[in-house]
C-alpha cells in the first residue's frame, strides 16, 4: 500500500520492473521470478516506483507473516534470507513420505508394497507384516496424506502451536 505521509520512507528498489502482472479490483497482482520468486498485491493507489508499505493483520498468523516479510525483504535487497522455520527437517521428510504413500495408494499399491518401496524389502521381511510397526506407519502416512490432499496442506503455511 502507499506509505502514509506521516511515515518517512525511502525507496529501496522499485516494484515497477517486476514480472507479469494482472490488475483487479483488489489491486495489481504481481508474480516475479527474478531476484525473488514471489507474489505481491499492490493495493489501489500504490505507486510501484515510490515508497510502499506492507500491511500485516494482527491475528494468530502475525508472527509467520512477519517472518515471511523479513525473508522477502532480505532476499529483495540481495541479502541472505534466513531459513523458513515453518517446517522442520522431520516434517519435510514425513511430507515426502506421505506424498509417496498417497501416490502408491492412488495407483493401487497395497500397504506392504508401499512399505517395501519406502523402507526396503529387507526391513519389511524382518518382521511379520500383520504386527509390524512399519505397517502402522504406512497406514498412518496414507491416512495423513488423504487429510493433506483434502485441504490440510494449508497447515504447511502455519507454524506449529502448542494447544
Amino acid at each position: 500500500m502507499p506509505v502514509p505521509d506521516f511515515l518517512a520512507s525511502t525507496v529501496s528498489a522499485p516494484f515497477s520492473d517486476l514480472g507479469k502482472h494482472r490488475d483487479s479490483p483488489q489491486g495489481r497482482h504481481v508474480v516475479d521470478k527474478g531476484r525473488v520468486v514471489t507474489q505481491l498485491l499492490l493495493l489501489p493507489g500504490s505507486d510501484p516506483d515510490g515508497p510502499v508499505a506492507a500491511v500485516i493483520p494482527l491475528d494468530s498468523e502475525t508472527q509467520g507473516r512477519i517472518e515471511a516479510l523479513n525473508r522477502f525483504w532480505r532476499a529483495w535487497q540481495g541479502r541472505p534470507a534466513p531459513p523458513d522455520t515453518r517446517m522442520t527437517v522431520q516434517r519435510r521428510r514425513r511430507l515426502r513420505l506421505m506424498m509417496q504413500a498417497a501416490d502408491g495408494r492412488a495407483n493401487g499399491a497395497s500397504y506392504r508394497e508401499i512399505a517395501t518401496v519406502l523402507y526396503g524389502f529387507e526391513r519389511i521381511a524382518s518382521d511379520p507384516w500383520k504386527t509390524s510397526p512399519l505397517r502402522d506407519t504406512v497406514i498412518g502416512l496414507v491416512e495423513s496424506s488423504v487429510a493433506m490432499i483434502g485441504g490440510g496442506y494449508l497447515q504447511l503455511l502455519r507454524h506449529r502451536r502448542r494447544s
